[in-house]
């Protein structure tokens, strides 16, 4: 594992962007794959976690090159795919392994799909099922449990799902299995979780409904290729947010960002905190809403968070916890029990880990207590293979008195190639 060394940063100034959105780049190489025709996907994130899902529908005879920076998938409609020679490998990406479940369900061939070891201890019982619901039959460990997953592909069936919880990894594993389902498929979640799937599929010309929490889709539609526009990850851009945030006398502008409202809780909370953040320069890019983001650096104040909030900020609690540690007061965050099933359980990283700088945090079953403080001190930490716990405490090493020494670092190219060397370039 490799290692690096973070130390007090100046103030963070100037212009920058952040890589593509992950979760937007994994839909359009999957959703383009199964279009008619060839669809053009201009900023595609490049991380370990995209090209899983850009191998694997290689394997399965989709051709994807790239041409003067924009990505082309030439694809072979709702049934072209072929049936791989081999174990289709979506190395740490739990949305390769849930939205792709949802996919070969309702293939016309078998498949087996696995992980890194991270993967394989993740639970996939949420997605199997629903799916097995649909008449998909899926085999995996532990009755189902854990990766690796057999897929004996059928033709599947619609139904109506209630799901206990707000995940748009098992959301959208149902509703690209509903694209290969006899009649009408629909999902009820307890909250609205991130709705990029929707988004997508209307831009390639698929009708869906949604009325309040349920969305629905009628099975057998044909996907119609087009132009992708990948805007920033505003999880990638939340850690240089809450940096410029808690380093004293800085000024940043991240520019061409998704600002999709299902996944701004992140903006909203740190604005409630104190937090200097202004919009600029909205619009739209393929069904996505965008803008320019401005911080300025801020003195932050505790809050509580919880409920609704928490599907819209689940993936950036790593480094909201960060600014917590540097707020006044106390931050309670409940409801996130979610954060124990994700590339590590990260009620438990984050508190052991964000506690080795001096701060006090109470660990809670559904989330934590953080108390604030004025100042920590660089410590040794371990990203358990984490990309967001590594760049999390990357951003608290910027504050802390002394060396802090990130091991397992490489963890980060998952979602953010780059990351050290962006906050280079803004001090």
């Amino acid at each position: 594992m490799s290692k690096v060394s973070v130390n007090k940063s100046p103030s963070l100034r100037g212009e920058t962007k952040v890589p593509g959105d992950k979760s937007i780049s994994h839909r359009s190489l999957m959703f383009g794959a199964i279009a008619n025709g060839e669809t053009h996907i201009r900023g595609l994130l490049k991380g370990e976690d995209n090209m899983s899902t850009l191998k694997a529908f290689r394997a399965m005879g989709i051709e994807i090159t790239e041409r003067e920076g924009t990505v082309l998938v030439k694809g072979k409609g709702l049934h072209g795919l072929s049936e791989p020679g081999d174990v289709l490998d979506a190395g740490n990406s739990g949305t390769t392994i849930r939205l792709m479940s949802g996919l070969l369900a309702g293939q016309s061939f078998y498949s087996v799909m696995t992980g890194d070891r991270y993967q394989r201890v993740r639970p996939m019982k949420r997605v199997i099922e629903p799916l097995t619901q649909m008449g998909a039959r899926i085999y995996g460990r532990d009755g189902g449990r854990f990766a690796p997953l057999s897929i004996v592909g059928t033709q599947l069936k619609g139904i109506a799902y209630d799901s206990p919880v707000a995940s748009a990894q098992v959301k959208s594993s149902i509703i690209l299995a509903g694209l290969y389902a006899d009649g009408l498929t629909s999902v009820t979640e307890p909250t609205l979780s991130r709705d990029h799937t929707e988004r997508m599929l209307g831009h390639f010309g698929v009708k869906l409904d949604r009325q309040g929490m349920t969305v629905s889709i009628k099975g057998g539609q044909e996907l119609s290729a087009g132009e992708i526009i990948v805007p920033g990850d505003i999880s990638s851009a939340a850690f240089l947010i809450v940096a410029a945030l808690i380093v004293k006398g800085s000024e940043l502008k991240i520019k061409d960002v998704g600002v999709n409202p299902t996944r701004t809780g992140i903006v909203d909370v740190l604005k409630a905190m104190g937090g200097d953040i202004t919009l600029e320069n909205e619009r739209v890019f393929a069904g996505e809403p965008v803008a320019d983001i401005v911080i300025r650096s801020s003195h932050l104040k505790g809050v509580e968070i919880g409920g609704d909030l928490i599907p819209r900020l689940i993936d950036e609690v790593p480094v909201l916890a960060v600014a917590a540690a540097m707020a006044e007061g106390k931050t309670k965050i409940t409801g996130a029990r979610e954060l124990r099933v994700k590339e590590s359980d990260r009620i438990k990283t984050v508190s052991a880990e964000l506690s080795k700088f001096g701060t006090r945090i109470e660990e809670l079953d559904d989330g934590m207590v953080i108390e604030g403080r004025e100042s920590l001190s660089g410590c040794n930490i371990n990203s358990y293979g984490d990309h967001r716990i590594a760049m999390a405490m990357a951003v608290a090493g910027l504050i802390a008195d002394g060396e802090t020494v990130i091991d397992g670092s490489e963890a980060i190219d998952v979602s953010f190639p780059g990351f050290f060397e962006a906050l280079k370039g803004l001090t």
